[in-house]
């Protein structure tokens, strides 16, 4: 089934900051070629950090000195040019400037890092979160329910639940995050500045379909060129879509109505399938899943049963 067109592919070489918009991007098991090669550290707590914790990196913005060439990954990253809220543009390659810079403006001591080797896995190593933590990412009250982490596969929580990001890539879970225009016209016209920068998608599918169209696609495999992507859950969001960014303002009416009608879902990640080339103007179709024969809609239905207890119970189990 057509499904739309690739309206914009953007490209993010610093976790945490904004990208760069692309006009075509080869794509790898990893992800968009050369996306989050570099990310922030936190020296206190000796883990990569995000925007979730340190907001005022969301007034940065990022780009690579110069293309980076094919084969860059895990412990072969190429230099990039980081502007600061204040305009001064400061270069990975001086890395003690760098640094004092970016300590300045988040407030404490931290460091531009590169993305590890896949062997280092102590580098990927995150901080043990607690309730208070991701109430406090996520903008909850006390009195509210913390988010439902039991659309994530066991696997990818457990690889999340210690190191801070996916091994290969400084992503919050997955490669791939595609919003289509469909949801963010049905979401502006509930309410909000449905600036698609806020959401920080890597793929854009301009859509004549109606509603949060992505989130039908659950399960079922995208296709552009010859690339195929695997849906793979809603992406859940945190208090970065409200929050002030480089060429947004801040407007707390998005997060209202992204948990009102979203279910605080917007977008959805993927995993890549199969290699190629992205081009805006593409094409994109889809394929749904298979619909599986009754007993095995059972048997799966209760194996998804008994994985939401489980995590369930992991939840409750967390530190507060």
């Amino acid at each position: 089934m057509r499904v739309g067109t690739v309206t914009e592919l953007w490209r993010y070489p610093v976790k945490s900051m904004g990208g760069e918009q692309l006009g075509s991007s080869a794509v790898d098991q990893r992800a968009l070629h050369a996306d989050r090669m570099w990310a922030v550290r936190d020296l206190e707590l000796g883990a990569v950090t995000t925007a979730r914790r340190l907001p005022a990196l969301l007034g940065c913005t990022a780009r690579f000195v110069d293309e980076p060439p094919v084969g860059v990954g895990p412990g072969d990253v190429v230099p990039v040019v980081v502007t600061l809220p204040d305009g001064r543009e400061v270069a990975s390659s001086d890395s003690e400037e760098m640094d004092a810079r970016l300590s300045e403006l988040v407030g404490k001591r931290v460091a531009l890092v590169p993305l590890p080797p896949l062997d280092d896995k102590a580098s990927y190593r995150g901080v043990l979160a607690s309730k208070k933590d991701i109430r406090k990412q996520f903008g909850l009250r006390d009195d509210e329910p913390l988010p439902d982490f039991t659309m994530f596969p066991v696997r990818k929580l457990a690889e999340l639940a210690v190191f801070a990001t996916p091994i290969g890539i400084f992503a919050d879970a997955y490669p791939l995050h595609v919003v289509t225009t469909s949801s963010l016209r049905t979401m502006a016209a509930l309410g909000g500045d449905f600036d698609v920068r806020r959401f920080r998608p890597n793929i854009v599918i301009d859509s004549e379909l109606e509603g949060l169209a992505e989130q039908e696609w659950l399960g079922g495999v995208l296709r552009s060129g010859d690339v195929t992507m695997n849906v793979e859950i809603p992406t859940i969001r945190c208090t970065i879509p409200l929050r002030e960014q480089a060429g947004v303002t801040a407007d707390p009416q998005v997060m209202k109505t992204v948990s009102r009608h979203g279910d605080r879902c917007f977008g959805v990640y993927a995993d890549v399938a199969s290699a190629g080339t992205l081009e805006v103007g593409a094409a994109v179709d889809f394929d749904p899943p298979a619909t599986p024969g009754a007993v095995a809609g059972s048997v799966g239905r209760l194996a998804e049963r008994v994985r939401r207890g489980t995590i369930r119970a992991g939840n409750r189990m967390m530190p507060r």
